[in-house]
């Protein structure tokens, strides 16, 4: 990184980053930009410029794989089936914010540009999902947008050099807001520093006109916006009155009550830090917060716990699906099971174990829920070999178990109820058919829970089961 000149005015900061720190970028950008207003340009024009970056090739694969841009879950294997299957511009905006990410992951005042990468990929899969759920058609150019709208901060903490410790350090301090301490020491906001170099680089109309536009708009930008808004709202915790305040506009926006949106912006958390993590932001992506959301209650109504979607169940276990054929990783497939129970079957609390190497203990490792990451940390069994006990049973015999009343009254229970304080729960193994590797259990506090749930856990359980076999007999 090139020593930081006192710079102290807008354009000379833009001219600096486009020209001197991110010159690759700026040649990544115009080579694509080249091909997309090209009508005439061809799949393979734009193929070409992909497979000269050997590291972008690969990430634009992976994410051209995965169920979040896939959604026809077509196996992809070339750049140029990418384009067939995502389509042109697509391809060409993921390339662009997979070149985007990759020179903005070095030196820098890392903390910053880690938190700006979290916050950039939160809001963006916020602001996709909300998109979506008003029944538009533009899901992935409002997701681009989200994430690149902040480029402008991610490119001053990378390259700031002696300025960005200044401001570091007054940030650090917490006397001012983060816009007056960006005024003092350097003149402006960091936010006209990512208008200048949305247009420079021309990174699309619509993250210009979320940075410029009116923000009372209903229009695409609007999602970009509460994009951002619902990801800051995160970092500051969901019991805050911003934190409030931002999901009543939510609700208001998507014409949702706000018992429908709490478990899906929860949700929206998990698949940040897996699209971010694909994206190569491995650090960004374990600093996206994941707290839960109270379940605050509307005036004058009580607050509704998530009841069963059938649909999204089907919606979750066709991207377990394709995930699993896609080969992703075990961790990111359990993470979307532990969601489809937790949003799909409408349990409280959700969680999944796996046994040691040594297959002596089974803890906890993934939770979703009210109090779930404190009973996933308590969450912890020695496999005894006893037959009556519900755990060393469930590993031992491949069997679920429906833990309710009748069945407390038998032996067998008292160790799982000791950690779970609850009598009414769903205990499922997964694993291959010789080799369980941990346990999926789901609650409702106490609440009733009913056959339809029963299997529906069953079959979550399985997808999991499906996943690890594949992988077994590939590294077999």
């Amino acid at each position: 990184m090139s020593a930081t000149p006192q710079v102290q005015d807008l354009s000379g900061w833009i001219a600096r980053i486009r020209g001197q720190e991110m010159p690759v970028f700026a040649r990544t950008v115009e080579g694509l930009h080249r091909i997309i207003g090209d009508e005439r340009a061809s799949a393979s024009a734009l193929a070409q410029v992909i497979l000269k970056d050997a590291p972008m090739t690969t990430k634009v694969l992976r994410l051209a794989n995965s169920a979040f841009f896939n959604q026809s879950h077509q196996t992809v294997s070339t750049v140029s089936r990418a384009i067939v299957v995502l389509g042109f511009n697509p391809v060409a905006q993921l390339a662009l914010s997979v070149s985007l990410i990759d020179s903005l992951l070095g030196g820098g005042v890392r903390s910053r540009i880690h938190a700006e990468m979290a916050r950039s990929f939160h809001a963006a899969v916020h602001a996709r999902w909300a998109i979506r759920r008003r029944g538009e058609q533009q899901g992935e150019e409002v997701f681009i947008a989200a994430l690149l709208s902040r480029v402008g901060e991610m490119a001053f903490w990378c390259f700031g050099g002696e300025q960005a410790q200044a401001l570091d350090r007054c940030l650090s301090q917490g006397n001012m807001r983060e816009e007056e301490a960006q005024q003092v020491v350097l003149g402006f906001p960091l936010r006209h520093l990512s208008s200048g170099l949305v247009r420079e680089w021309k990174l699309g109309s619509l993250a210009a006109a979320a940075l410029e536009g009116d923000v009372r708009s209903r229009g695409p930008e609007r999602a970009v916006v509460m994009g951002h808004r619902l990801a800051r709202a995160a970092e500051e915790g969901w019991d805050s009155q911003a934190a409030r305040r931002v999901l009543r506009e939510t609700a208001d926006y998507l014409d949702l009550p706000l018992s429908i949106i709490h478990a899906e912006v929860l949700a929206n958390a998990g698949e940040a830090a897996r699209i971010a993590a694909s994206f190569g932001a491995s650090e960004a992506a374990q600093i996206i917060p994941r707290s839960r959301i109270p379940l605050q209650p509307e005036t004058n109504v009580p607050a509704q716990p998530p009841a069963p979607d059938s649909s999204l169940q089907l919606r979750i276990l066709q991207d377990l699906a394709a995930m699993t054929l896609d080969r992703s990783p075990l961790a990111d497939i359990l993470q979307l099971v532990v969601e489809g129970v937790f949003r799909g079957v409408g349990c409280d609390r959700v969680l999944v174990a796996l046994l040691t190497p040594d297959r002596l203990h089974l803890h906890g490792k993934i939770a979703l829920g009210a109090g779930a990451e404190a009973l996933c940390g308590r969450f912890a069994f020695s496999m005894d070999g006893d037959p009556d006990d519900v755990v060393d049973a469930a590993i031992d015999s491949g069997q679920g178990c429906w833990i309710n009343a009748a069945r407390v009254e038998k032996p067998g229970t008292e160790r799982l109820q000791q950690v779970t304080a609850c009598d009414e729960a769903f205990l499922v193994p997964f694993g291959s058919a010789t080799r369980r590797i941990g346990v999926l259990y789901a609650d409702r506090n106490g609440r009733a829970l009913e056959e339809e749930s029963w299997r529906a856990v069953q079959h979550f359980a399985l997808q999991a089961s499906l996943a690890v076999a594949l992988s077994a007999a590939e590294s077999a």
